[in-house]
């Protein structure tokens, strides 16, 4: 694949949307489930806050998600 081919591909809109969210899933991802394990481990509660945890930070991420996408929308229509 040619240079200029590469660079046309990550151009497009719908590539960066998608490597912005894979980075993001994959860092907050990390960053809960090593959160979820020292709670679960350092903590006496039962397993189940730790699920109701998880669950409630999916939902979490998808509207932190969807508020930083509005946002970089916005400041694009700005410019």
């Amino acid at each position: 694949m040619s240079r200029l081919s590469f660079e046309r591909i990550l151009e497009n809109n719908l590539v960066k949307s998608f490597i912005f969210y894979s980075i993001f899933r994959a860092f907050y991802g990390a960053g809960i489930l090593l959160f979820t394990w020292l709670f679960t481990s350092k903590t006496d509660y039962p397993l189940w806050v730790s699920l109701i945890f998880l669950v409630l930070s999916m939902i979490f991420s998808r509207v932190l998600l969807k508020l930083i996408k509005r946002m970089k929308n916005s400041d694009n229509q700005e410019k």
